[in-house]
């Protein structure tokens, strides 16, 4: 519930920047860096011919929720404790699986009376 509060009120932006139509740079919270190939703004003394810039910028804003409703009403007490009772049950349910226990580690196997690799040999006369 924390995570889900915490980015649905979180805001970021995404800036891209496009040289010639195709993206070069994509940053997140800070601006995009840039391919080297700006050009400067001309001054406005004189007559001077300028040509289009090939590059631009653009900005994606994300905002988040301002505001938040904390409700605690949404559920009865008997579905609350209906909950949480069911939650513990089922975490408890896995407790047992992390223990590694030998049940055989007190059995001790029969004497063995006959020698069997004896009685299962075969002798060609």
């Amino acid at each position: 519930m924390a995570f889900v509060v915490l980015f649905s009120t979180m805001s970021f932006t995404i800036n891209m920047h496009y040289c010639g139509g195709t993206l070069v740079e994509t940053a997140i919270f800070h601006k995009a860096k840039g391919c080297g190939m700006e050009m400067d703004k001309p001054s406005s003394e004189g007559c001077s011919i300028t040509k289009k810039n090939c590059c631009n910028d653009e900005q994606l804003v994300i905002a988040g929720q301002d505001e938040l409703q904390l409700t605690v009403d949404m559920m009865s007490l008997e579905q609350q404790v209906f909950l949480t009772s069911f939650v513990y049950t089922y975490i408890s349910l896995f407790d047992s699986l992390d223990k590694n226990l030998n049940y055989y580690q007190e059995y001790k196997p029969p004497l063995v009376t006959r020698q069997i690799y004896k009685i299962v040999e075969t002798y060609l006369i």
